[in-house]
């Protein structure tokens, strides 16, 4: 027994040793601050928002399944007359309404490609300033699009623009990119991207949306911060179908088809069956972040060599965004069931929308999903999927360099590697590039994030200066 007590003794004596070398390593550790504030170029902000709220009043919505070329092509004439540099001097390709640009320049072996898209999402419900209206006003360009993500399309072609006007060739080969279907998963990019294939080119860096300057990005970290996407998740649609003899409502059984999917999305609900796992890209971006907290956030994310373990299980429950980070994302979208209110379903479905972790991946999460679903007496059809892609890595040339060019037009800014939720077109670049990087060099703060597929959309208008030098400094740089 005394054995025993002595063990527990030692255990509870090195935690506490162990507590508090961590505690004397955070009081020893300066705390940071974000220095960096945007700064107001009139003239140049007029300049941009009137090109951009050009763009923002052309309504390019993409639909699933609709190519809508037609519309795109009027979309064009606007770029055309916004850009006559751009025109008239590089290699345009049009491929179904999306866009390639090729500036030729002094060598080829590291080509970069910037990109964005020119569609958007459906614009619905009552806005402050019309849905697609362009208005300037309260220093902000107002309508869908606005932020996401005709901003950064504006900006790195007149990046572009003012370049070839100072006479500038770049050293190394440029591509603009714009698919006409980002927001539906469409087939604009990957057309894009064979096309570079069929012509044998390997980018260096691609530089997609994603990440942006996103001011206060966690609750208690104070400031802006250039968060840099590094990793982005994979994503899947799984059906789920219930099927029966139908009926009549009157004589409901006990396992009908809803139930059964009820109980299935219950299960799931209660008992989340994927692994929290902190990788190495959730790591790096909150050990980046952790000196800009206040101590008990230097405490804990500071010194992950030893409350990562607790954080893994603590997280999940402390916010959806702080789950989505650290494991494969379940969400039900859809459901359907019978066509009359006393008629139970011969067939009952549920839509499942899946975000892969790399250390969970798409074939591993399925497998998951089917063996929970065939408690249910549940089929599991999958309509599409892709796996999370190798992650960039944090410390290689091409990032360097995105950070070099982050300090250089925004000095006092942190740089943060950034875990991507969400999904962008970069992914299809991926199959030829090892650095495709997802960052918008544009400031979103609270009200721009809240307007990202939502209501009343804009983009402050002192975000465009800074946007455009930061292409330019890419195009110089490289």
């Amino acid at each position: 027994m005394m054995t025993v007590l002595y063990i527990v003794l030692g255990i509870i004596g090195l935690l506490i040793l162990l507590v508090l070398t961590a505690v004397v390593r955070t009081l020893v550790t300066p705390a940071k601050t974000s220095a960096w504030q945007p700064k107001s170029d009139p003239a140049r902000e007029a300049e941009y928002a009137e090109k951009l709220a050009e763009m923002v009043r052309f309504e390019t919505v993409s639909y699933k399944g609709q190519i809508r070329r037609e519309r795109f092509l009027e979309f064009h004439k606007i770029l055309e007359r916004l850009f006559p540099l751009v025109h008239a001097n590089l290699e345009k390709t049009e491929i179904d309404g999306s866009l390639l640009y090729y500036w030729k320049g002094k060598r080829s072996d590291k080509p970069v490609v910037l990109m964005g898209h020119q569609d958007v999402v459906p614009a619905e419900g009552t806005w402050k300033h019309g849905h697609f209206s362009g208005d300037i006003a309260e220093g902000k360009v107002w309508g869908r699009g606005s932020a996401d993500t005709k901003c950064s399309v504006m900006a790195f072609f007149q990046a572009v623009e003012e370049l070839l006007k100072e006479g500038f060739v770049p050293e190394q080969d440029v591509y603009l990119s714009a698919a006409n279907d980002e927001e539906v998963a469409g087939e604009g990019c990957p057309k894009l991207v064979a096309e570079l294939k069929k012509r044998g080119v390997k980018p260096f860096l691609v530089n997609d949306e994603g990440g942006s300057i996103v001011t206060e990005p966690m609750a208690g970290i104070k400031g802006n911060f250039a968060m840099i996407g590094v990793l982005e998740k994979g994503q899947g649609n799984l059906k789920i179908i219930a099927r029966s003899g139908g009926g009549h409502s009157s004589y409901p059984p006990k396992n009908s088809p809803i139930v059964r999917l009820s109980k299935f999305v219950t299960e799931l609900s209660k008992h989340n069956p994927m692994k929290s796992s902190m990788n190495k890209q959730a790591k790096e971006m909150f050990g980046a972040m952790a000196p800009y907290g206040p101590f008990w956030m230097r405490l804990l994310f500071g010194n992950l060599w030893l409350f990562r373990p607790l954080l893994e299980v603590l997280m999940p429950s402390i916010s959806p965004q702080a789950a989505a980070l650290l494991r494969t994302t379940i969400a039900p979208t859809m459901q359907t069931g019978s066509d009359g209110y006393n008629v139970l379903p011969q067939e009952a479905t549920l839509i499942l929308n899946l975000r892969y972790i790399p250390h969970q991946n798409m074939d591993e999460s399925n497998e998951i999903i089917r063996r929970i679903a065939a408690k249910y007496d549940l089929e599991v059809e999958q309509i599409d999927a892709h796996a999370a892609y190798d992650p960039v890595d944090a410390h290689s040339e091409a990032f360097k360099l995105v950070e070099s060019v982050i300090e250089e037009v925004f000095p006092g800014l942190p740089v943060i590697p950034y875990v991507m939720t969400g999904g962008t077109d970069a992914r299809h670049y991926q199959q030829i590039c090892d650095a495709c990087l997802r960052f918008s060099p544009v400031v979103y703060g609270p009200e721009q994030m809240k307007g990202m597929h939502g209501l009343n959309e804009n983009i402050d208008t002192f975000s465009l200066p800074g946007a455009v030098d930061y292409y330019k400094a890419i195009m110089r740089k490289i």
